[in-house]
């Protein structure tokens, strides 16, 4: 009998030995199938991670992140921007008038573009003229083909302007330059360089909050009142399409 036991339990323990592996292996197949594979991908993270590249290329992400964010920005600053700047025509009366610039003068006292579009295409004397960033001038004579405008540099060209945020109001003068000279109606006019100027919200000849452009620098010795020069928004030397309305 008590061989008999002993002959038993070597026959379980062989049996346990010989099956047991295969137990086992069964047993992490079902694992890894219940848990869809998620030990062994840690597994390899873990045994792979001296391998894993350095963390230069994290940081070149993130600052590429950090660039594309600032470009998101920049751009939809660009499209309020432009926004605002065309809503003063937008309440107009009327469509815009899409022309190219056929010819320029735009050396001393000759200060004009020529467009390629006039009376047919419903361009009125007078019409304001506008330019990627800004004002560039009215229309000062129309042909059944084409038209005239007279630049904001011109000599011949006054226009009533202001300061963003209404702190101070003046005359923009063309000089027959690229930099129209602004002088300023009131000797309180707290004017500094990079201010922006608008046409004014009592000129009869433009729609008001139209932007001109930024002031490059000031004379605060000018009397009566501070004088200043403008770098236009719309050069005109570099356009080659207009609108017109």
């Amino acid at each position: 009998m008590a061989m008999g036991r002993r002959l038993s339990r070597l026959l379980d323990r062989s049996l346990l030995l010989s099956t047991g592996p295969w137990l086992v292996l069964l047993l992490f197949f079902l694992v890894v199938r219940v848990s869809k594979g998620a030990p062994l991908a840690d597994l390899y993270a873990q045994l792979s991670r001296p391998f894993w590249p350095g963390s230069a290329q994290s940081e070149w992400l993130k600052e590429s992140q950090q660039l594309e964010d600032q470009q998101r920005i920049a751009t939809l600053e660009g499209r309020l921007a432009r926004l605002e700047q065309d809503q003063p025509l937008r309440n107009q009366a009327g469509d815009w008038i899409t022309a190219p610039v056929i010819s320029r003068r735009i050396e001393g006292w000759w200060q004009q573009l020529e467009l390629g579009a006039g009376r047919v295409q419903g361009i009125k004397t007078g019409a304001v003229v506008t330019g990627p960033g800004g004002v560039l001038g009215r229309i000062s004579s129309v042909t059944p083909s084409t038209s005239r405008v007279q630049l904001l540099t011109d000599p011949s060209s006054r226009v009533g302007v202001e300061l963003q945020g209404g702190k101070g109001h003046g005359l923009l003068f063309g000089e027959g330059s690229s930099r129209p000279l602004v002088k300023f109606l009131n000797n309180d006019a707290t004017v500094q360089p990079g201010d922006v100027v608008v046409t004014s919200r009592a000129s009869s000849v433009f729609p008001a909050n139209l932007i001109i452009g930024v002031v490059q620098s000031v004379n605060t010795q000018a009397g009566p009142a501070p004088q200043g020069l403008v770098q236009l928004s719309a050069p005109a030397d570099q356009i080659d399409w207009v609108r017109v309305r």
